[in-house]
């Protein structure tokens, strides 16, 4: 049997391919038939635009239906998916195409104009559009074709997505997500959260990430059950269509905005049997605040774009506020000092992880995929970490500097580049400060002329970078605290400007 993850999922369908696999939030119901019909013509379309296996499918547009079904298309043709935050611009969407080079570009059609010239100076073969519903050039040509029903064999190491994700030098690193990386997992999470086909998962995520793309879908396809398919996060709607749900995926900030609801009480939640939080860290506060309103647990996991969901806390044991839990199945973990030598348990160092759910490496970058990789094939996460004496994984910091805002990742350099070249800019630093609501929101310190104001500097970058990576706050300093060999200690800036957002709140 094919390696190929979309055979993998559609070997689990349900028997009755009437059932419902997705749930539009006015009621409308798209069946499994129906899924394996119009993947089976985005596969098509594809097929039609010159796509073959191997070849990068870019997709920069705003979650439906369709997409989801496009995202499958190319599995099925052992195409590989290459999803785009839709709030990337021009500036960095080039970069991307420039380095990936996609057969075929998917955009939003208010972008399709302003995003031309820039897949045409990379090569980009193939340029349509797709709407908020899922409309377009592209879905037209997929439905004047009939369905493939062939699947293209793959192994478990070929290639079946690309992640971008950005680099502490400030150049983007795209990892190789391989056909045998998704359908682990997927395996994997199914069973430890002990889905059944009965289940229905309200999904409010967006599909660009990996949470709401890899864990929540394809988690939902391996097992054969339901999805409530809303198209962005917003509380009313979530409690509106509770009822009908027995699970939930989010990322903090969903919880927080759902514990501010008067209407998210312990009746609201009582047929549910699972909520899941990750991409960012849970606050005990949270935590604590959520099974007090609700009398139920939130499950916190953790994972990383190079490695999809790595730890777990457990369904069935003690669900420890401030811990990840758990390896899941197949997955080794262990926590390691900058030398790699073998940490005990108690002790802090860069937790390292090993099993099918890692990466194959990064795109077109032997050296860096190398220096991420000790010779035993465990990755290097740069992760912070310390694993209890019950075996439970502690999320303690990061050593690669990262910023995780609403469940997406900033890296500081790729801003600071931007920062240090404005006019009046000597040097910036950029940190992540506590947020009631982002948990962590993007902060820069600035050492420049005595001309520059906070909010021109915030102007001057918005229009280069995504909305979530943009500063929400600049403070100006005379000089950056450093250690003896002369780096800054970010550290020191997080804890003078900790209150900044919590003392607003």
């Amino acid at each position: 049997m094919t390696e190929n993850a979309f055979a993998i999922f559609k070997h689990r369908f349900p028997g009755d391919l009437t059932r419902p696999f997705l749930i539009r939030p006015e009621g409308a119901e798209t069946s499994y038939a129906s899924l394996i019909e119009t993947a089976g013509r985005y596969a098509a379309a594809l097929r039609q635009l010159g796509v073959t296996k191997g070849d990068r499918v870019a997709v920069q547009v705003e979650k439906s239906p369709n997409a989801v079904f496009l995202y499958l298309g190319c599995l099925q043709i052992g195409a590989v998916y290459l999803p785009l935050n839709t709030a990337y611009k021009a500036d960095e969407i080039a970069y991307f195409l420039g380095d990936a080079e996609p057969r075929v570009f998917l955009v939003r059609p208010e972008t399709l104009d302003s995003l031309r010239p820039v897949a045409e100076a990379a090569g980009v073969a193939e340029l349509h559009a797709m709407d908020a519903e899922g409309g377009g050039s592209l879905t037209d040509l997929a439905e004047s074709l009939a369905p493939i029903t062939e699947i293209a064999d793959c192994e478990t190491d070929d290639l079946a997505a690309i992640l971008y994700t950005s680099g502490t030098t400030g150049r983007s690193k795209g990892a190789m997500i391989t056909h045998g990386n998704l359908s682990s997992n997927a395996l994997a999470l199914q069973e430890i959260w002990r889905f059944q086909p009965d289940d229905v998962l309200l999904h409010a995520l967006p599909v660009f990430h990996v949470h709401g793309l890899f864990v929540a879908i394809n988690t939902t396809l391996v097992t054969g059950s339901a999805m409530i398919f809303l198209p962005r996060f917003d509380a009313d709607e979530v409690l509106h269509h509770l009822p009908r749900a027995t699970a939930m995926m989010g990322v903090p900030t969903f919880y927080v905005r759902l514990l501010k609801h008067p209407g998210f009480t312990r009746e609201a939640t009582a047929h549910m049997r699972l909520f899941v939080a990750g991409s960012a860290p849970l606050l005990a506060q949270t935590f604590e605040e959520f099974e007090e309103r609700t009398g139920q647990r939130i499950l916190e996991r953790y994972g990383m774009t190079e490695a999809g969901m790595i730890t777990s806390n457990p369904y069935d044991e003690e669900r420890r506020a401030g811990t990840v839990g758990f390896p899941l199945p197949d997955v080794e973990v262990r926590v390691a000092d900058e030398d790699g030598r073998i940490l005990g348990q108690e002790e802090v160092g860069v937790l390292e992880v090993r099993g099918p759910n890692v990466f194959k490496g990064y795109w077109r970058m032997p050296e860096k995929t190398a220096s991420e990789f000790r010779a035993d094939g465990f990755f290097i996460t740069g992760d912070m970490a310390m694993i209890d004496n019950r075996g439970y994984v502690h999320i303690v910091g990061r050593a690669k500097d990262l910023v995780i805002s609403g469940g997406y990742n900033v890296y500081p350099k790729e801003i600071e580049v931007l920062l240090d070249g404005l006019e009046g800019v000597r040097e910036s630093a950029v940190i992540g400060l506590p947020h009631p609501d982002f948990g962590e929101a993007v902060t820069a310190v600035v050492i420049g002329d005595s001309s520059l104001e906070e909010d021109a500097v915030i102007a001057a970058v918005k229009d280069r970078l995504a909305n979530f990576k943009v500063p929400k706050r600049v403070f100006f300093v005379d000089e950056l605290p450093r250690n003896a060999m002369g780096k800054v200690q970010k550290n020191a800036l997080r804890e003078t400007f900790k209150q900044t957002f919590l003392a607003a709140s």
